[in-house]
């Protein structure tokens, strides 16, 4: 992909900690830099602002997490010289609190403004519809995959040629099954107080202890299996609190209420999530809301994993049923018990051969990659259409 001369790209996306915008901020950064351009992300920190300036980009630290509307005015006059100082090409804004300050400063500055649509944000009012639409005024918006589009579409008084779907990637190079070695899955089964040899089938959620994620629901389902006399099934919540230490409580008291101790695992945070997936023989993604792509349904098809997920969002684009995994009626225990016997039943032979199906079609269609070369596609067709406006 060729970028202009000098291009300068700032991407302003709330906090690098974990999550889907943050991956795909850090991925777009370094195939700006790749492409020869410089990758500036306006941000609070976190813990990927390593990654971004290991794979040469720059951090700007600033509070664009904020919703206070003072600090939302600051953080304008701070990137608008930001704008200046660093000649940026291009604003790309990855979330609406921070979107407010970056199209003032885009406007201010006349540089080009991009928004990507990472979630499907609901609107039960014209003010909070208002306040949505600050990702629609810009030169093109982006959506995340052709869920979110529609959503998108539907939502506000764009014509569709204003916006473009580009799900997601994965890294392939990280998500590649034959890089993580025996030692990395036998460290985190150590951790985890996994016994080698285990032979019951071993299913992963990974992901924010959230509620909106599911585990109440698969607690429930768990609690029914065990009803029925199986007890051939381990099931492991990887993901960070981030603070939600009520709901963590909640979830280990549900476990321990339905006796499911030993079949239950609470983690925390895992850096190491390719070698988790291989570790596992099913992923789930049990979410009770719909996600607008489902990078964790993604991720363990391209390690060669089935996937168990909700049957709704942007997953449905994602998981083939019966090929790839299988899609659940969302927040239903016993459609969920079901899933997971008849991922068990199964067999392994079965689950290997949908897991090659899986990691062939992630990889077609999903890699970081095709989304970085997607994104510098549109940042190309944006400037563009700047330059024929003004020749």
């Amino acid at each position: 992909m060729t970028l202009p001369p000098d291009f300068t790209l700032l991407q302003v996306v709330p906090e690098l900690e974990t999550g889907g915008a943050e991956q795909t901020t850090i991925d777009v950064a370094q195939a700006v830099v790749r492409a020869g351009g410089k990758a500036l992300v306006a941000t609070r920190g976190g813990r990927m602002a390593a990654r971004l300036e290991a794979d040469g980009g720059r951090m700007a630290q600033m509070p664009v997490q904020s919703k206070n509307p003072l600090v939302m005015l600051g953080n304008a006059a701070r990137l608008v010289d930001l704008i200046r100082k660093e000649k940026v090409t291009l604003v790309h804004a990855r979330s609406r609190a921070p979107a407010f300050s970056a199209l003032w400063a885009a406007h201010a500055t006349g540089t080009p403004f991009i928004a990507t649509y990472h979630g499907v944000y609901k609107a039960k009012s014209n003010l909070k519809r208002w306040y949505n639409a600050v990702m629609t005024r810009g030169d093109l918006v982006i959506a995340n995959s052709d869920y979110t589009r529609d959503h998108v579409l539907a939502e506000h008084a764009l014509s569709p040629d204003q916006i473009v779907s580009i799900p997601r990637g994965v890294d392939l190079d990280r998500f590649d099954p034959r890089v993580v070695t025996p030692a990395r899955i036998a460290a985190l089964r150590e951790a985890w107080g996994l016994k080698p040899g285990d032979p019951r089938t071993t299913f992963l959620l990974g992901g924010r202890l959230t509620r909106i994620k599911g585990h109440l629901s698969i607690i429930a389902a768990a609690a029914k299996l065990k009803a029925r006399g199986r007890e051939d099934f381990v099931i492991i919540f990887a993901g960070d609190d981030q603070g939600r230490t009520g709901y963590r409580e909640e979830v280990e008291g549900a476990i321990a209420a339905a006796g499911l101790v030993d079949h239950i695992k609470v983690v925390g945070h895992c850096d190491d999530m390719p070698a988790a997936y291989l570790l596992a023989d099913v992923a789930m993604l049990p979410t009770i809301v719909p996600e607008s792509f489902g990078r964790a349904a993604v991720e363990p098809q391209a390690m060669g994993r089935p996937v168990l997920a909700s049957n709704h969002g942007g997953v449905t684009e994602t998981v083939l049923p019966g090929k790839t995994g299988w899609l659940v009626k969302v927040d239903d225990a016993e459609a969920w018990s079901l899933a997971i016997a008849k991922a068990i039943d199964v067999g392994p032979e079965k689950r290997a051969k949908m897991g090659v199906t899986a990691a062939n079609r992630a990889r077609q269609l999903y890699s970081a990659e095709a989304m970085c070369n997607a994104t510098l596609a549109a940042y190309e067709r944006v400037l563009a259409a700047r330059a024929g406006k003004t020749g």
